[in-house]
């Protein structure tokens, strides 16, 4: 299999909690990477914007940029354009650091806006999926033009988390112009089967993450109606094999597959409880024990 390891800065540099993990520097976060093994990492907000910086700070330490998540809300046609030119320059960055992923994600309804719900995210209507799918389209052709793809991130408390929503993203999108990231943990979170999610929808695949889920944090969140970064804070996400999630059907389904490309490990847990250096080697040592992956 040929397969791309990298890991994500979240781990050490949480983007949407941003008390977790802010005492890190983008030197300490890279060479920790670069000493486990990892060769791809995502964006991070300690991490220079501008090309050359970034590039000559990643080289350093013999890494690359693999891709940068973007927040869009093409639900809303009233920001159709506003939003369309923003994803546009979030690429053309993207495309310069050499990436050849668009991490999208639709907001619009979802966890940005803390006064927008409470615990359940106002689903979309009819015609706001209509403008969704026309949005993401526009912006996967944008991609591909540019030898790029966008991989639409399913993703806890967005308006497309569950299996539901997942099925009706991809019947609603073109193929051509919109592929999946495969999310193990946000499959979960989204009351899913990321084995199924695998097998279902592994043709519109195109970049992976891999994490794991502490199912006694999920049902004491879904209990308590607790929102996604409460959940968070709390632990409900850490590294593969740390967790509920049985990854060894999910590698044997990537090597019966073929899979080659990207995976990132991810864990989005606090690094002051969790060290990211120690569980990044404890997700290296269970993938080596339930699958013939070497990192």
């Amino acid at each position: 299999m040929n397969i791309k390891w990298g890991i994500s800065a979240i781990n050490w540099v949480n983007e949407d909690v941003l008390s977790l993990g802010d005492h890190y520097t983008a030197e300490e976060v890279l060479s920790q990477m670069s000493a486990l093994g990892f060769k791809g990492t995502e964006f991070c907000r300690k991490f220079p914007r501008d090309v050359g910086a970034l590039r000559q700070l990643l080289g350093k330490y013999g890494m690359v940029l693999t891709s940068q998540w973007k927040s869009v809300h093409f639900s809303d046609p009233s920001r159709r354009q506003a939003e369309m030119k923003a994803f546009r320059d979030h690429a053309d960055f993207l495309k310069a650091m050499g990436c050849e992923f668009v991490v999208a994600c639709e907001t619009g309804n979802a966890f940005e806006d803390a006064t927008r719900n409470k615990v359940r995210v106002e689903p979309l209507t009819d015609d706001q999926w209509k403008h969704m799918a026309e949005g993401l389209n526009e912006a996967g052709k944008y991609c591909r033009k540019n030898g790029m793809h966008l991989v639409y991130h399913y993703h806890g408390e967005t308006v497309v988390e569950k299996p539901d929503q997942i099925a009706r993203l991809a019947e609603s999108t073109d193929p051509e112009y919109v592929s999946l990231l495969y999310d193990t943990g946000h499959a979960v979170y989204g009351g899913g089967d990321p084995l199924d999610i695998l097998r279902t929808y592994y043709d519109r695949i195109k970049y992976i993450h891999l994490k794991d889920v502490r199912r006694d944090v999920l049902d004491w969140a879904r209990t308590n109606g607790i929102r996604f970064r409460e959940a968070v804070i709390r632990g409900v996400f850490t590294v593969p094999g740390d967790g509920c999630i049985d990854f060894r059907p999910i590698f044997a389904e990537l090597e019966k597959r073929g899979y080659e490309g990207w995976i990132i490990i991810e864990a989005e847990q606090n690094p002051d409880v969790a060290n990211p250096y120690d569980y990044a080697t404890k997700a290296k040592e269970y993938i080596r024990e339930v699958s013939d992956i070497r990192i």
